[in-house]
């Protein structure tokens, strides 16, 4: 079954320069690239993301470690589109807790648990498809997504829009 997922770099990933490597792995799957950006994350971003977590005690050191508080303040965001991506691009990363990864995987070769208890484990990915879905949605307008339909989408006429443009 086809399907898409959304896998982010953190930013300990960037800032010790493993997109190289973590992205050379994560091609072993043979799955589509069809969205990527590199981006700095808001509390708000953070917060929505991890929502899931809020009544967790670490919620704060996690939103802080994806904000980039402890490293770069910044993440590659990628949408994979393929065959069993979520179960593929899941193995490839290995087990949340680095301890627990097998060596060989993103998270096994590259991530840590610091003295304060927060796992730098490198990368995120989505674990089912609804959760990849409202994870895309949240990281990704329908129009940075290179795969037409993935999701329906609508036309929206916005007013009193502030927008960055090229000066």
């Amino acid at each position: 079954m086809k399907e898409a997922t959304l896998v982010i770099i953190k930013p300990d990933g960037l800032q010790k320069s493993l997109t190289g490597n973590v992205l050379t792995r994560l091609s072993e799957t043979k799955l589509v690239i069809i969205g990527a950006k590199v981006c700095g994350v808001s509390r708000k971003l953070a917060e929505e993301h991890y929502f899931h977590m809020k009544e967790k005690p670490f919620f704060e050191e996690i939103v802080k470690y994806l904000m980039g508080d402890y490293h770069t303040p910044r993440v590659m965001a990628i949408v994979y589109h393929g065959d069993e991506a979520i179960k593929k691009i899941r193995k490839v990363c290995g087990a949340t807790n680095p301890e627990e990864a097998e060596p060989g995987t993103i998270r096994g070769s590259f991530g840590r648990i610091t003295t304060k208890g927060v796992y730098e484990n490198v990368i995120h990915a989505s674990g089912a498809p609804d959760e990849a879905e409202r994870e895309i949605k949240l990281w990704f307008e329908p129009q940075e997504i290179v795969f037409d339909n993935l999701y329906p989408t609508k036309e929206v006429t916005l007013s009193q829009v502030k927008k960055k443009a090229w000066a």
